[in-house]
């Protein structure tokens, strides 16, 4: 066996958990298709307010970020080095960049700032770093989920002089706000650390514990999603320019204007 060969079968990847970042990617798909029916006018929709697409953009990201932190888990529970873990983090890195240059060329007034990829490219670095707590990272990832409500209660409260300093583009990202700012994505490093680091703890019980219900074989109609999941970056870098360019193309063949 080759030394390539054998880092392969020591980082081995799991279908069940990449079929779920699968999964979480159709979702995503679905919604971000739904908001540009909506921006560009053929299904008006409050996606800033409506439970229904409030709450889904949560589970969706939740899905999205516990995924990473399982994946992290069992990346770590099987050594993998720092190296290795670099050259991802570029990318992830990289992606964000271009999220914040393509969006702020759409919309420049809202453009991302500190979204899912940056938001994630961050928290990586926590998660790696803390990644022999052990148990403790289930008490401190509920007290990271909690973190934003506490910070806004002392923001609107004794903390006011404070709220200023903590809801600008300087520290916003933390997410320790008395208001969202206006952006079109939005993924702070609390609560969401917190989601991660549950994915972490359950990445590690689980190849600990449970390592059958990791290498659980996909049904084959769901094996594309393990595809999808392989490919998250690549797919979540395409697939809004994709949708956005279908519908603007159908609402420039049907005369519509935003």
């Amino acid at each position: 066996m080759t030394s390539s060969q054998a880092a392969a079968a020591r980082f081995s990847r799991f279908d069940a958990v990449d079929a779920l970042r699968g999964l979480a990617m159709v979702w995503m798909t679905v919604f971000h298709f739904c908001f540009d029916l909506s921006h560009f006018g053929f299904w008006q929709q409050d996606f800033l307010h409506d439970p229904v697409w409030t709450w889904q953009r949560v589970a969706i990201v939740s899905l999205f970020l516990w995924c990473a932190g399982v994946s992290q888990g069992i990346a770590t529970t099987q050594g993998q080095g720092w190296p290795r873990f670099w050259k991802r983090w570029g990318q992830i890195a990289l992606a964000a960049l271009l999220v914040s240059a393509g969006s702020y060329a759409m919309f420049p007034q809202s453009f991302i700032y500190f979204g899912v990829l940056h938001g994630i490219a961050v928290m990586l670095v926590l998660v790696r770093l803390t990644s022999r707590w052990g148990r403790w990272l289930w008490p401190l990832g509920l007290a990271a989920m909690a973190l934003p409500w506490l910070a806004e209660f002392w923001l609107q409260g004794a903390g006011q002089a404070w709220a200023e300093l903590f809801n600008s583009r300087a520290l916003n990202w933390l997410g320790l706000v008395s208001r969202k700012p206006f952006t079109e994505d939005y993924v702070p490093l609390f609560p969401w650390l917190g989601v991660m680091w549950w994915g972490m703890a359950s990445g590690q019980w689980l190849l600990a514990q449970r390592r059958s219900w990791l290498t659980a074989a996909v049904p084959r109609p769901l094996r594309f999603l393990a595809v999808m999941g392989r490919w998250s970056l690549s797919y979540y870098l395409l697939h809004q320019p994709v949708l956005i360019a279908l519908v603007a193309g159908a609402a420039w063949l049907l005369g519509r204007s935003m």
